[in-house]
């Protein structure tokens, strides 16, 4: 196991307003691209979650998650711009097992349950653990924060000197 005691982890509202700007990019996506292709494909744009239409969102919006997730080790584009990252506390690097885990299995999990009511969890565990983190193993920490603290601690430490030369 990896030592993140000195680690800042990513608390709630963070965590949702990254979330929220994912959550505008992906129905970005659905409105320009989704519902003009069923449009012009003739299909049915129905409401229910069951439908052609809402499975094809439900895909897009996991997909999104598990390949930003996966191919930037961590990151979505609203974990960038707040400085967020998920990582592993197993792994140097997000497995695919993990990713898949963690944002397919786990998101459908916290869209499933109405209200949003899972993602309260994050503001009461200590490690600002998510359900979807305490299931595969993660946590989402400020990349900033880690930085300064290694920052800081580089300049904590005593640097060694060139012997003077006469």
């Amino acid at each position: 196991m990896k030592d993140y005691s000195s680690t800042v982890y990513a608390g709630f509202w963070l965590r949702f307003w990254a979330y929220l700007v994912d959550l505008i990019i992906t129905s970005a996506v659905t409105a320009a691209i989704v519902t003009p292709l069923f449009r012009l494909l003739s299909l049915p744009i129905g409401t229910g979650t069951l439908s052609i239409y809402g499975i094809t969102k439900l895909v897009l919006f996991l997909l999104y998650f598990i390949l930003m997730t996966k191919l930037t080790n961590g990151q979505t584009l609203g974990k960038m711009i707040f400085g967020l990252r998920v990582i592993s506390n197993t792994d140097e690097m997000l497995s695919w097992g993990t990713v898949l885990f963690r944002e397919g299995v786990g998101r459908y999990i916290l869209q499933a349950i109405p209200g949003g009511m899972l993602y309260l969890v994050t503001a009461f565990t200590p490690k600002k653990q998510g359900v979807a983190d305490m299931f595969s193993d993660t946590y989402v920490v400020k990349e900033d924060a880690i930085q300064i603290i290694k920052d800081f601690t580089d300049m904590a430490l005593p640097q060694e000197q060139d012997p003077i030369v006469e």
